[in-house]
């Protein structure tokens, strides 16, 4: 059973005169740089190691600005970067005393442990197929190829569900419409009138979260604004209000 998105002219009225009122503050600015006008490159090694290691930091806790999640990810040097963590004989045990001296960071032997399972599984031949995946989004990508690997980045990498494979890909400049959609996005769409009432914690199943990208894919459409830019709006207005 298939769904069609009615997307009307208010609907598209509206999201014009919201991301009008944030269009040029300097976060959708940066997303607009790096997702849409910049020529996609495949990201370093240690890139990809940076980003991963932020998206497993900012699950289940505050890391908005501010935060110490976000004060940790801006350290330099940055412990947990590549070039520190293949010099450890035990990745697990030094990702947690590092995460554990720095305080106010929740989940730290989960996170310990998924660096760890994630390090092993790259440096024993994941790389190479993780590269392979992201170079199907260097050429002109659309929401099914994005789809597809961020799906099977989740299959792939502990850790990084449908909301953090998304989050990865867009951290790394390589997508436009899949994006990471959590309890802010949620919350948002639900104000914003869309036609079903959404629940952030029925995210983790994929169908459910499939659908709610559709929809938003709908909306962007039709309004001319790429859904990687709306997300950068979205999460803007809510930093705003804090």
């Amino acid at each position: 059973m298939d769904i069609k998105w009615n997307v009307t002219k208010s609907d598209i009225r509206k999201i014009q005169e919201f991301f009008s009122e944030y269009k040029d503050s300097d976060f959708v600015i940066k997303r607009i740089e790096r997702n849409i006008r910049k020529r996609k490159r495949i990201p370093s090694r240690q890139t990809i190691w940076r980003v991963l290691v932020g998206c497993l930091l900012t699950t289940q806790q505050r890391s908005g600005p501010g935060s110490n999640v976000a004060f940790f990810l801006k350290e330099k040097p940055f412990l947990l970067g590549y070039a520190y963590i293949k010099n450890q004989k035990n990745v697990k045990s030094y990702c947690h005393k590092v995460l554990s001296d720095r305080g106010g960071i929740r989940r730290t032997k989960t996170i310990s442990l998924q660096i760890a399972e994630n390090f092993k599984k790259l440096e024993l031949g994941l790389w190479n197929d993780l590269r392979e995946q992201l170079k199907k989004l260097v050429k002109k990508s659309n929401p099914k190829k994005e789809r597809d690997v961020a799906e099977i980045v989740a299959g792939n990498l502990d850790g990084l569900g449908p909301k953090q494979s998304r989050n990865f890909l867009q951290l790394l400049g390589l997508t436009r419409y899949e994006i990471p959609i959590d309890s802010r996005i949620t919350k948002w769409l639900n104000n914003f009138g869309f036609p079903v009432k959404l629940s952030a914690t029925a995210l983790a199943d994929p169908n459910y979260y499939q659908f709610v990208s559709e929809g938003i894919q709908a909306l962007c459409s039709k309004s001319k604004i790429y859904p990687c830019v709306l997300d950068a709006a979205i999460f803007t207005s809510f930093d705003e209000q804090k």
